[in-house]
């Protein structure tokens, strides 16, 4: 038994389609409203919040592969409960500021939940991906309402990959030998810079997005409302205010594990333009 927590996320979804559709089941997806899941034919439906580790045991039951998102939740308690429910291999999702940029808040807590896992007695693989095709629909609401798209750094572009990469690397790992106690840091097959993403959009779109860039300092003020001040300047940072060719370094690693072309952020677009409409 395979189970895919956040399974209705972005990489979650995409992993119980490739899942179910290379017959990996019996599969089974975590979700907090089990009754509303859409999942692909076959795929239990398990109620469970990261809040609360003790709900996470029914679904845990029987398993012996897991698909982790980390920082969901209490991550000690959780992979405590998965080792103690008998999983045997948890593929996790942490970030490639692990390694870009170790010194930041947020890449601290994800490496101190990579040891977490490396210490539990469980094998182990971890993906690192780079920033998320998907962050462009932050901007998705702005662009419904043909308001200007305001980004600080709108020319420093980042290997932005696309969550289904993500996803099918994780399906390897999870079906595949091989990829037990290994770390891969995982990008898209381009730098793509923010200017760009809304361009690429536009024309997805048919239509011109108004596109200006705003200084850090405003970008700030309006994402210190939402993530807080430390966090508001580790993705500054992250986007621009200090990459480092470590960050910036496009990597075969996802077409090299899947076996596939890594999709493109035009692709991730065209798929999703009814948000942007």
């Amino acid at each position: 038994m395979i189970l895919v927590t956040g399974a209705t996320g972005n990489v979650g979804s995409a992993l119980l389609q490739e899942l179910q559709a290379c017959g990996a089941g019996p599969l089974r997806g975590l979700t907090r409203n089990s009754a509303r899941a859409a999942f692909p034919e076959g795929v239990e439906a398990v109620a469970g919040d990261f809040a609360e580790t003790a709900s996470l045991k029914p679904a845990l039951e029987g398993v012996r592969s897991l698909f982790l998102v980390s920082r969901m939740g209490p991550d000690a308690e959780i992979i405590d409960a998965a080792r103690w429910a008998g999983v045997e291999h948890v593929v996790m999702v942490s970030s490639i500021t692990a390694q870009t940029h170790p010194h930041l808040g947020p890449a601290v807590e994800n490496l101190t939940v990579e040891q977490l896992l490396k210490d539990s007695g469980m094998t182990w693989t971890i993906l690192r991906p780079t920033q998320f095709a998907s962050n462009a629909l932050w901007w998705a609401g702005t662009i419904r309402e043909h308001d200007t798209v305001r980004v600080p750094y709108a020319d420093i572009g980042l290997p932005t990959i696309h969550p289904a990469d993500i996803a099918s690397v994780a399906r390897v790992a999870l079906t595949e030998a091989g990829h037990h106690e290994r770390t891969y840091a995982l990008t898209g097959p381009e730098r793509i810079t923010p200017r760009e993403q809304v361009g690429t959009i536009a024309a997805v779109l048919g239509r011109e997005v108004p596109f200006t860039e705003i200084s850090r300092e405003e970008a700030h003020l309006g994402m210190a409302v939402l993530l807080g001040d430390e966090a508001a300047d580790a993705v500054l940072d992250l986007t621009g205010g200090d990459v480092n060719e470590e960050l910036l370094t496009v990597r075969d690693t996802a077409s090299r594990i899947s076996g596939a072309p890594a999709r493109t952020f035009r692709q991730w677009a065209a798929e999703h333009a009814a948000a942007f409409r």
